[in-house]
């Protein structure tokens, strides 16, 4: 098989919708161009917003866009836990909902650095193994804890138990960690911005010139090599 061509070479950014995996969302894109293809971070498949691939030689960039802090909307279902930590999963506990006072004091013990156990459906590898093939299987593991920072989390609204919320997460967040320690799960999640890369930018036909991506990072204030 031939190598994958260098050009075209830079930053798309996509809406991803909600079923298709975001590795499905890079083949397609590698088939359109024809271009080395990669991501500089997954949503999960019930997810949707916003996932910058590179292309062609700006895949070696990836080290710069795989670290950015990202904001997300979330619909958190608070009557019930399930093992995945979104409505895909099983059930594991029921209950009523806090009401707004309990509901503000759980996410003011949230913000700032926490630890927050992976999700036992998430790619993380378990004695070599991804997390999600064993929880597939059945398999129960204690997931490892994983330091975040959390900057925002704030209530857009409240009612029948789901709250609306608006979060900032440094890299490597995983909301539906977020939703559990809530007592609840993820109904709904909606990626909105990754550094300084926002999802009403989002264009499937449009490639930012690497330079003209890393020049924003630089102007946000995050690290980024000249081009």
């Amino acid at each position: 098989m031939p190598p994958r061509a260098l050009d075209p070479s830079g930053l798309f950014l996509i809406d991803k919708r909600e079923g298709p995996s975001s590795f499905a969302v890079v083949a397609d894109v590698r088939r359109r161009t024809g271009a080395r293809t990669g991501h500089a971070g997954t949503l999960d498949p019930f997810a949707t917003g916003l996932l910058l691939l590179l292309s062609g030689r700006a895949t070696k960039l990836a080290p710069c866009f795989v670290g950015l802090d990202k904001r997300y909307l979330t619909n958190v279902d608070l009557r019930a836990v399930t093992d995945t930590g979104d409505r895909e999963g099983s059930v594991l506990e029921e209950w009523e909902p806090p009401d707004e006072d309990e509901l503000e004091r759980r996410l003011a013990g949230l913000r700032g650095e926490v630890e927050l156990p992976v999700p036992a459906a998430s790619a993380v590898k378990v004695g070599g193994e991804r997390a999600y093939r064993l929880h597939r299987r059945g398999v129960a593991v204690e997931m490892p804890l994983r330091r975040s920072r959390i900057d925002a989390l704030d209530v857009i609204s409240y009612s029948e138990g789901v709250a609306r919320l608006d979060l900032l997460v440094s890299s490597g967040t995983y909301v539906r960690s977020i939703a559990t320690a809530l007592g609840g799960h993820c109904a709904t999640l909606r990626r909105t911005e990754v550094g300084p890369f926002r999802v009403e930018e989002a264009d499937p036909s449009r490639l930012i010139p690497a330079d003209e991506a890393l020049a924003r990072l630089r102007s946000a204030g995050a690290a980024a090599p000249e081009a």
